[in-house]
């Protein structure tokens, strides 16, 4: 029987300085937020560790690590709410991600809502 076939997208050539620049947490995390390219609505937050981030670099596709269940995950292999990283940026004390993605599908909450932060308080 054949592997299916991952979509990919497309390669991030990140330099070993920024890379090494990186602050993970005492738990070897860094909290990525993800924002759609085009809408700049933030979709999620999740967690990266360097394995995460090194898989979201090479595949162009988003990659987390799930705290509660202690694996790897791509964004969309189960759903095929996948999505395609355009740009990562990490923020001013180096401890966090802004990962600028095109979503494909539904969106990217597991609820079936398009963004995570479909909720208000106070409302």
């Amino acid at each position: 029987m054949t592997e299916p076939r991952v979509l990919l997208g497309d390669p991030i050539d990140a330099s070993p300085d920024e890379l090494a620049a990186l602050r993970y947490g005492p738990d070897g995390l860094l909290a990525a937020v993800v924002q759609d390219v085009g809408s700049l609505e933030v979709l999620m937050v999740a967690w990266m560790n360097e394995e995460a981030l090194r898989r979201t670099l090479q595949t162009g596709r988003s990659w987390f690590w799930s705290r509660s269940r202690g694996e790897l995950w791509c964004k969309g292999e189960t759903s095929g709410d996948r999505q395609f990283v355009r740009e990562v940026r990490y923020d001013c004390d180096s401890d966090a991600l802004l990962l600028l993605v095109e979503q494909q599908g539904r969106g990217a909450c597991h609820t079936g809502e398009h963004s995570c932060f479909y909720r208000r308080l106070g409302t």
